[in-house]
């Protein structure tokens, strides 16, 4: 017997906002606010075609984004927020969604994603931590969390500075 629970990828509509917004709610609690990658995403719409949910069945049960920032004068892409329902983790959803999200940003252009997070969970999907010094976020940032992803060989060589804001 397969005990593998059936989800379902999809690319993020508008009429999902709300669903998206109490996940992360649930998840995150009030203090995501503060937080500095969600002051970089603060009043910025996910990229269309990089931002994923899983549903399993008609319930919305994971949420990936990816939005753009700025690094000296190169576009980078943001990853997160990444959120599964705790009642449906360790089922291989959070992985589907981000590889998902990557697969369409190295096929869309994209060449760099940075994200705050743990290299022992994201390390799996190509993600390490950034050098000292070579990129910075805009807040206060436990520099063991910020991670990276090439999409294109050697293109994390060619950003460096803080992280702002793409307006």
């Amino acid at each position: 017997m397969n005990d593998a629970l059936a989800f379902v990828l999809a690319e993020e509509r508008p009429a999902d906002a709300n669903a998206i917004e109490r996940l992360n709610e649930r998840i995150f609690g009030p203090g995501r606010f503060a937080r500095s990658a969600y002051r970089l995403r603060e009043q910025r719409a996910g990229v269309a075609g990089l931002c994923f949910t899983a549903y399993v069945g008609t319930l919305l049960v994971g949420s990936n984004r990816m939005s753009l920032v700025r690094c000296g004068e190169r576009d980078v892409l943001l990853l997160g927020p990444l959120a599964v329902d705790p009642a449906f983790r360790s089922q291989g959803i959070g992985e589907a969604l981000v590889q998902r999200s990557l697969a369409e940003a190295g096929a869309a252009g994209y060449e760099l994603v940075v994200l705050v997070g743990d290299e022992s969970y994201y390390g799996r999907m190509g993600f390490r931590i950034v050098p000292p010094g070579r990129l910075q976020m805009p807040g206060p940032v436990d520099p063991r969390r910020l991670l990276y992803c090439e999409l294109r060989a050697e293109a994390l060589s060619e950003a460096s500075g803080q992280l702002r804001p793409r307006l």
